[in-house]
């Protein structure tokens, strides 16, 4: 019997040394107080070793055996109602029969209590198979959790403190009819004209007089949107400031919809699916386009805070598309090295031959980093997740909560900075490796027998769904450089100390390190150079007394950062491998024999972060003054 989990020895690196359970476990266990619990961390990893290995034979010998059949096959619409093929229904029949959406619910729900880091790493066990299964999965078990965690945000579950476990929440008869795998949850964000800018959200929520919230809209591109249970985001106030950009995302709500009634007489659909996109990929993953026309809806939280709703949903969801590229990634090397071994050229295995031995242990590096980087991100959005929601539910003596605080604080800018270099490096990796195996494979790598165009059709909408790269860079440019503005000084401090460990520190390996931290800051410090000198340019013909304060109050991303969201793209790459050698760093002071890895990774990061400091210091002028130009120019006839 197959398994894509005994079969990947750095995955159980990662589950048997390179992950630190105890503090997870008790996270997770809400401190050993729920009768059912583990009494110690170590028969919880027992636990999730054994649902891991589970899921990774279900997935090579059930899912990967099934994922072309699939492929073919997609699926169709009848009646107004999305139907799967039959080996799609399969899949999910024997899912629903191993209990695996539950996998991250309470046990007072239903569910095993695994940590979200479980359920990432099942995700990349199941994309391994075929990403589209993944991607449908998803919307199980982790929309079920999404709701417990509004359910929290709100103030609507209730708990037993003393026995750590809880009592009551609001969506307990949803939550379990998806742990059974009854029913399933959309997500419901993008509309016809309004896509990565938000804040041209048009789908309207009117409050009735009887009391009940109704919306009215399309929604399109809504993945698992046959879905029963739905977020919609929707409009519910006026945009007070048209010309602003941001002005409409405070006019954004978050509702729960109940797409359709199950009735003696059939169906009453509530939500109307319009269509099935047909897609280049992700064959068993259905995509579909609805209309709300005055349709019941439960509004979650308060009016305006849709837009911090969405964020909980969104950065879950780049986190575990991170996980289901790292699947893609691994399913196109394993693909790429059976063949390259088995392919005679010119008296020796092509994977012998020099350039594609390259390839392959680039690839291989690569995956390896991805993981590092996935895992420490997992880690540390479950961590800031569940010490919040620990908070919040008064589980948390008063002596230790300001303790607890500065610790979730912590856990949350870790996962906010390294979140979007995951989504942005798994992603893009994932197209790179999917066409590298092609590549590899020659003419019959673009025929249907082998997989690999398949893989290379379901690797190239990663980077475009669930924000693209370029979102994912434009966040990372403005969290840091507003980061530095903030707090100049202990910018200056990293550059100092960094570079004195560039030069002075014992370890080879730690001098390589600083080394590329001090480029990735020189980085940072040109762009800020560069927008600083663009600010103070706009201060001319202000009265001089005023400088000061026009120029550290009204930063705006939009305006002032021209420059820095040009390279925005190149200084995630630096921030990316920066991230990487950091954690492979600290893993190779633990786990010695982890040095070679963090090697490997250096001999190819280290000529890339000095080309892409080379290309943010150096080029941008004139392609900048292009467009100012133009913009100058449309401004001209607008006024005339």
């Amino acid at each position: 019997m197959a398994s894509f989990y005994t079969d990947n020895d750095d995955l159980r690196f990662y589950v048997e040394k390179g992950i630190d359970w105890a503090p997870i476990v008790e996270l997770t266990e809400f401190f050993h107080k729920s009768p059912d619990g583990f009494e110690k961390w170590q028969d919880a990893v027992e636990m999730y070793r054994d649902i891991l290995a589970l899921v990774g034979e279900f997935s090579a010998d059930e899912i990967a055996s099934r994922a072309a059949e699939i492929d073919r096959q997609g699926m169709t619409v009848e009646d107004g109602e999305v139907v799967f093929s039959p080996p799609l229904q399969e899949i999910f029949d024997q899912l629903k029969a191993l209990e695996l959406h539950g996998m991250t619910i309470p046990r007072e729900l239903g569910g095993q209590n695994c940590p979200l880091t479980v359920f990432y790493l099942a995700s990349e066990l199941i994309a391994r198979g075929d990403i589209s299964v993944m991607t449908h999965n998803s919307f199980h078990g982790a929309m079920a959790m999404a709701m417990l965690v509004y359910s929290f945000q709100e103030g609507t579950t209730e708990f037993d403190a003393e026995k750590g476990v809880i009592t009551k929440t609001r969506f307990a008869e949803a939550i379990e009819e998806i742990r059974k795998g009854d029913a399933w949850g959309a997500m419901d964000i993008t509309e016809p004209n309004a896509g990565s800018d938000m804040a041209r959200l048009a789908c309207a929520a009117k409050l009735g007089e009887d009391g009940q919230w109704r919306l009215t809209g399309s929604k399109i591109f809504i993945t698992s949107g046959h879905g029963k249970y739905h977020f919609v985001i929707a409009r519910t106030e006026e945009v007070k400031d048209p010309t602003d950009p941001m002005s409409g995302l405070a006019g954004l709500s978050m509702f729960l919809v109940e797409a359709y009634e199950d009735t003696e007489d059939g169906r009453k659909r509530f939500v109307e699916i319009d269509r099935l996109e047909e897609k280049l990929g992700h064959h068993g993953s259905a995509t579909t386009s609805l209309t709300f026309e005055d349709t019941p809806a439960h509004l979650i939280g308060a009016r305006g805070e849709g837009f911090k709703y969405m964020l909980i949903l969104m950065n879950n969801a780049r986190v575990g598309v991170g996980f289901e590229s790292l699947g893609l990634c691994e399913s196109a090397y394993r693909m790429a090295v059976a063949y390259a071994e088995e392919r005679v050229s010119m008296g020796k295995p092509i994977g012998r031959h020099e350039m594609l031995a390259d390839y392959l242990d680039e690839m291989r590096t690569d995956i390896q980093a991805i993981r590092a980087l996935g895992v420490t991100c997992a880690v540390n959005e479950e961590k800031a997740q569940k010490t919040k929601m620990m908070l919040e539910a008064g589980f948390v003596p008063a002596a230790k909560r300001a303790e607890h605080e500065r610790k979730q604080k912590k856990f949350a800018r870790d996962s906010r900075r390294l979140t979007p270099l995951l989504k942005y490096f798994a992603s893009e990796k994932a197209v790179e490796m999917a066409r590298r195996c092609i590549q590899i494979h020659g003419g019959v790598g673009y025929t249907t027998e082998y997989g690999g165009e398949k893989l290379l059709r379901d690797a190239m909408v990663l980077p475009i769904y669930e924000g693209t790269s370029q979102i994912q860079s434009l966040m990372v440019m403005k969290d840091v450089l507003m980061g530095v503005l903030k707090n100049p000084r202990r910018f200056a401090r990293k550059i100092a100390q960094t570079k004195w460990r560039a030069a002075s520190a014992r370890d080879p390996l730690e001098r390589r390190v600083a080394k590329l931290q001090a480029l990735a800051l020189s980085s940072q410090q040109h762009l800020l150079t560069r927008t600083a000198a663009d600010k103070f340019s706009t201060l001319k013909g202000q009265p001089i007394q005023e400088w000061p304060q026009r120029f550290l109050e009204n930063w705006d991303p939009k305006r002032d950062f021209s420059y820095a969201m040009l390279h925005a793209e190149r200084l995630t790459r630096q921030l990316i491998d920066e991230a990487i050698v950091e954690i492979l760093f600290a893993q190779a002071k633990a786990h010695p024999e982890r040095r070679e890895l963090l090697e490997r990774y250096l001999e190819r990061a280290e000529p890339r972060a000095r080309f892409l400091h080379d290309e943010i210091t150096t080029t941008g002028a004139r392609l900048l003054a292009r467009l100012e130009a133009q913009e100058a120019e449309a401004s001209t006839r607008q006024a005339g």
